[in-house]
């Protein structure tokens, strides 16, 4: 299934139906008085968030979106029925904007939640609701009042506790898969996420949810390879995992500038990126020996005055210690 992050379409709430101008029929008087009945409600139009989408994918096809009319009123004071409403499900993230002016009215960030976006139209009132002591056959009813259309926006942006970054080819497909039941697209070219995974992991008796993130490069934050697009996805975790490829470097320095790379791409993007918790892992080291690997380790511990954990996702060499420090993380980031 392709992964649909924006889409624009148009939602219309229903008319309001109008209202019937009739009266009783008695065998001695020509009218024996209005009984119109009032117009049905047209529907309205709701969105509601459902954990159980993470794509806007079935927006796609259909851009325009109504909720039902009102019926007419009738005779014998009947009123016409209601239309019926029309609820909208989009997953949990999505951010709903005006088109025209850009202003978002709508945020869904839990499971359910649901808003109220275009009321429905009012039924007319019938001619029943017109007699008066000077006009004992009112010969008119009120139409119904039209619905509401507006044209929107739905951005998704993910909510998960953690994000899998780095550059392409890092390891990030690689490391969701053996961590959770996600299953991405894995192959050994640049960009081989062109969408977001997303994964539940297991430590014990909890759980949380991790992203991976499509690989970023530089000028990422001015939209190049993959860009902006993807960033955005970061920015409702409430930490990163930074996977560093070190099996392909000359050095230690070149593995750092990768690293950094990435990690000016998210200052460039919003600068509160940077206050975000960080895991950083050296990945890919079962191709490496010990000695090697710790030469990289102990390059980036003392350039970042901070811990680095070496790891094959491959080898399962420190996936269980990454997993409970993961948790520590989402933990203490609530």
């Amino acid at each position: 299934m392709r992964f649909i992050d924006e889409v624009k379409i148009i939602v219309s709430s229903g008319h309001g139906g109008p209202g019937a101008v009739s009266f009783r029929r008695e065998k001695f008087a020509e009218f024996g008085g209005p009984d119109g009945g009032d117009g049905g409600l047209g529907g309205s139009v709701y969105f509601e968030a459902d954990d159980g989408l993470n794509t806007l994918l079935h927006f796609r096809g259909k851009k325009t979106f109504a909720a039902e009319n009102g019926e007419h009123g009738s005779g014998r004071h009947r009123n016409g029925i209601n239309g019926n409403d029309l609820i909208l499900k989009v997953p949990v993230g999505t951010i709903i904007r005006l088109e025209e002016t850009n202003e978002i009215i709508a945020d869904l960030t839990k499971n359910g939640e649901r808003i109220l976006l275009a009321q429905g139209g009012r039924g007319g009132l019938g001619n029943m609701n017109f007699k008066s002591s000077t006009n004992q056959a009112p010969r008119y009813a009120q139409p119904g009042e039209k619905g509401v259309e507006l044209h929107l926006e739905l951005e998704l942006k993910l909510l998960a506790n953690v994000a899998l970054i780095g550059m392409p080819n890092a390891g990030k497909s690689t490391l969701i898969s053996v961590i959770s039941a996600a299953r991405p697209k894995i192959a050994d070219y640049p960009f081989t996420t062109l969408e977001p995974n997303l994964g539940v992991v297991s430590v014990g008796e909890k759980t949380f949810v991790v992203a991976d993130i499509p690989g970023l490069i530089e000028d990422a934050s001015e939209g190049k390879g993959l860009g902006t697009r993807f960033l955005k996805h970061i920015e409702r975790t409430s930490m990163f995992v930074h996977l560093v490829d070190i099996s392909w470097c000359i050095d230690p320095f070149e593995a750092f500038e990768s690293y950094m790379v990435v990690r000016d791409e998210l200052m460039k993007y919003k600068k509160e990126m940077g206050d975000k918790q960080e895991i950083i892992c050296l990945t890919k080291i079962d191709s490496m020996s010990d000695e090697e690997v710790k030469i990289y380790k102990d390059f980036f511990e003392q350039a970042l005055d901070k811990n680095v954990l070496p790891l094959s996702a491959v080898a399962g060499k420190n996936v269980e210690k990454l997993k409970k420090l993961m948790l520590k993380g989402v933990e203490q980031g609530g």
